[in-house]
């Protein structure tokens, strides 16, 4: 008995080990530890947004990662792939995405873990750097670029013909609100300038203004 125990043992180690070895697995998982750190990196250098996330960055590594294990479970067996694909199809993320760059990224990392896990490692390395310089090279394309900005402005209504010649003079504005009341008047624009520029003060210095404040934003101006 024991020494049929000791066979199936020896042949199903034999079995699991046939086209898969633990250095392949190793190997496979810290290139997708090194490709995923490298898209966070990437991620981190080109945000854009008002909050940044650390999380974030931490779950493309993670996703790099935990799928390059996945891909090659499926590659090993036929028959594990098609319970994965059953398994994986009933699986609903509820998480919502704002940026839909943010999307973009996570599908890199999910490419990226597919490649490594199909070990197609020279393939997945030169996909990374591809996106990488791509991606990079947008973001110092954008830095001397206009941003968007709302800019809300608290004044008398009484100065509501100053307010109105100075947004005049901003070229990339949007109106998104404007309220009238006994109290006072409130204008929120959605504008597009060179944060260099000093728009605030020039609207303190407007005589009836209370305050003014620019606050960052994702949208696009016009759209």
């Amino acid at each position: 008995m024991n020494e049929l125990i000791r066979k199936n043992a020896l042949e199903f180690f034999e079995a699991q080990f046939a086209n898969l070895t633990p250095l392949n697995v190793v190997r496979a998982l810290l290139l997708g530890l090194l490709a995923g750190a490298i898209i966070a990196l990437v991620y981190r250098r080109t945000f854009r947004g008002v909050l940044f996330s650390e999380g974030f960055c931490i779950t493309l590594v993670m996703l790099t990662m935990i799928t390059t294990p996945v891909v090659i479970c499926i590659k090993s067996n036929l028959s594990l792939s098609m319970g994965m694909v059953g398994a994986l199809s009933i699986v609903r993320f509820r998480t919502a995405v704002k940026d839909p760059l943010d999307t973009a990224y996570m599908f890199w990392a999910l490419t990226t873990g597919i490649l490594l896990g199909a070990e197609l490692y020279v393939i997945a390395l030169v996909v990374v750097g591809m996106i990488s310089l791509v991606m990079l090279g947008i973001s110092l394309l954008r830095i001397t670029g206009p941003n968007t900005f709302l800019l809300v402005v608290h004044y008398d209504p009484s100065v509501s013909k100053n307010i109105d010649a100075a947004v005049e003079r901003i070229r990339t504005k949007r109106l998104r609100s404007k309220t009238v009341s006994a109290s006072g008047a409130e204008l929120t624009l959605e504008v597009r300038i060179d944060p260099r520029g000093d728009l605030v003060s020039h609207m303190l210095d407007i005589e009836g203004v209370y305050d003014a404040t620019l606050v960052a934003t994702q949208n696009e101006a016009g759209n």
